[in-house]
């Protein structure tokens, strides 16, 4: 067992008998989502933030969890914030966006913010390739730019926490996680927001069509693009806007259950 790494820690903030559970996104830690659920607490929803399996401490830690590790850590977070409120929405970034879309076909939350969420990997090899190549490899770079080049708040990236290459026995298991994911999109029948920037050069706007075309039973969905930000929006320069467009919703969803 490692220690987490210094101000990557879960948190909880509480509030009233709204709650929001927030999901970081792979590689990453809550400290990335950590700011939006700040700012949802002012609004007065009770937050927590989860720490998914194998993250926040050591890159070999990861490489032992598995997809079914985190989904598991989203649920048992679910029930965490579901004992001190009345309702759990589901709120993640990136790969965390994939858990709250699957695991809104599996818990009964109220509704799912879905940020940067990825319906393919960005650079999408089969799984035959990657296992073989995970016997050889054990980490692979993030992407071929710059560490923090696609960020327009330098600021925040200085201050941003995640391991600093993909463990590439995970991303086996990230590819398997969307492959669920797309399976169990039909499924969602639950409010839906998306949200993603148009400057995301990592999952690329195009990830949002192919998710939000893939919702077919919901009566409720909702895409929003935001510009000025990289694929880490919750800490990127464009931050705030998505923190309102995310209460909106809320606000909105609970309106009903207060009719």
């Amino acid at each position: 067992m490692f220690d987490i790494i210094p101000t990557a820690e879960p948190f909880f903030l509480p509030g009233n008998k709204t709650g929001i559970l927030l999901i970081h996104g792979f590689t990453g830690t809550p400290k990335e989502v950590r700011l939006m659920g700040e700012a949802l607490n002012e609004k007065g929803y009770t937050c927590l933030g989860i720490r998914l399996s194998g993250h926040a401490t050591d890159p070999d830690d990861m490489r032992r969890s598995r997809w079914t590790d985190w989904t598991a850590s989203v649920e048992d977070g679910f029930h965490l914030l579901r004992g001190v409120t009345d309702r759990v929405y589901l709120a993640g970034l990136s790969m965390g966006g994939v858990l709250s879309l699957l695991m809104s076909t599996r818990l009964a939350v109220a509704g799912v913010i879905a940020i940067s969420t990825p319906y393919q990997l960005p650079r999408d090899y089969p799984l035959w390739m990657l296992r073989l190549y995970g016997k050889f490899v054990r980490y692979t770079p993030k992407s071929n730019e710059t560490p923090g080049a696609s960020w327009f708040d330098k600021a925040s990236y200085a201050n941003h926490v995640s391991y600093p290459q993909n463990p590439l026995i995970s991303v086996v298991q990230l590819k398997l996680l969307i492959n669920e994911m797309k399976t169990a999109l039909p499924e969602v029948r639950k409010p839906i927001l998306l949200i993603h920037s148009k400057d995301d050069n990592y999952v690329l706007p195009k990830n949002a069509e192919n998710v939000f075309a893939g919702l077919v039973n919901v009566s409720d969905k909702t895409k929003l693009y935001v510009t000025g930000s990289g694929h880490v929006v919750t800490s990127d320069a464009a931050r705030h806007q998505v923190f309102e467009a995310a209460a909106e919703f809320i606000s909105k969803v609970e309106s009903r259950f207060e009719s």
